[in-house]
């Protein structure tokens, strides 16, 4: 398995023409930006590692991830929450039940001061500068890609959580890198990028309103439900839902918009989604 060289497809929604590399179709366990983020791993050798060791939610992407790729490297994963609502944990579900099934040993508490010699830490998301091993791989199948299909105004989008993809696809693309902050406000993408690289950032998209990350907006599940309608792909609720409402805004009210080409990176994150759709029904009782 190589987890690489993603397919790309041409899609219309809502009568606008996008392209959309599918990485989320890059291996059925391990695919999605956090395939690309933990690749550098994957490929090396980590020699005299027995442990990987992560924290951030319950129910994060990179958490599955993590416990796919210590699974396939035969390592154990400690994996640190600060909270796990006793509902999941009687009724496990989503990438939380995944990542149990795939022997994540989850710890509700704090990380630990330091680490033993045996033991890698890994940031929440993946924000690490390894990270860029992937993302380079990613972009040169975008760059060969737009080459064969003599594309030069090329506008490439992605929501973002810690901003690790976008950052280092604008690092190694020559094309514009577009984003939206998910997870805090634009100055915490901002300061996640400073964290890894100090110029050429991707430029990040306004929103129209503040929105709470995790919290359950109509508008959401209805972009989801509609983009699943018209182009048969399912994208992730969490993020993609306002990476649409975002993108889709933006496009529409760009200036000369026919001489560009649009394509959405897909970043996978699609298994959340069940977990997510039971309380969409629930509050909203769909």
């Amino acid at each position: 398995m190589n987890y690489t060289n993603s397919p790309i497809e041409e899609i219309y929604f809502n009568n606008q023409k996008y392209f959309i590399k599918r990485d989320d179709l890059l291996h059925v366990d391990f695919s999605g930006n956090k395939a690309r983020k933990f690749y550098y791993f994957l490929k090396n050798d980590l020699k005299g590692i027995n442990k990987i060791i992560s924290h951030g939610s319950a129910q994060s992407n990179a958490m599955y991830s993590l416990s796919v790729l210590c699974k396939i490297k035969n390592l154990k994963f400690d994996y640190y929450v600060s909270h796990i609502s006793s509902f999941l944990k009687e009724n496990p579900n989503g990438n939380y039940k995944e990542a149990v099934k795939n022997g994540m040993n989850l710890i509700v508490g704090d990380l630990p001061k330091s680490f033993n010699d045996d033991e890698l830490f890994i940031c929440e998301g993946g924000a690490v500068k390894e990270a860029s091993l992937g993302i380079e791989l990613l972009s040169n199948e975008i760059k060969d890609w737009a080459k064969k299909e003599n594309i030069e105004n090329l506008k490439i989008f992605l929501p973002s959580g810690t901003g690790t993809t976008a950052l280092f696809l604008q690092k190694y693309l020559p094309f514009e890198v577009l984003t939206c902050s998910c997870v805090g406000d634009d100055e915490y993408l901002k300061q996640q990028f400073f964290e890894l690289e100090k110029e050429n950032f991707p430029k990040i998209l306004e929103k129209e309103k503040k929105y709470h990350f995790g919290k359950l907006y109509k508008e959401f599940y209805e972009i989801h439900k509609e983009i699943l309608k018209q182009t048969n792909i399912e994208f992730d609720l969490l993020y993609d839902s306002l990476g649409w409402i975002v993108f889709q805004n933006y496009v529409k009210n760009l200036k000369n918009k026919d001489k560009y080409t649009f394509l959405y990176i897909h970043q996978g994150g699609v298994l959340g989604n069940k977990s997510m759709i039971e309380r969409y029904k629930f509050k909203y009782k769909i």
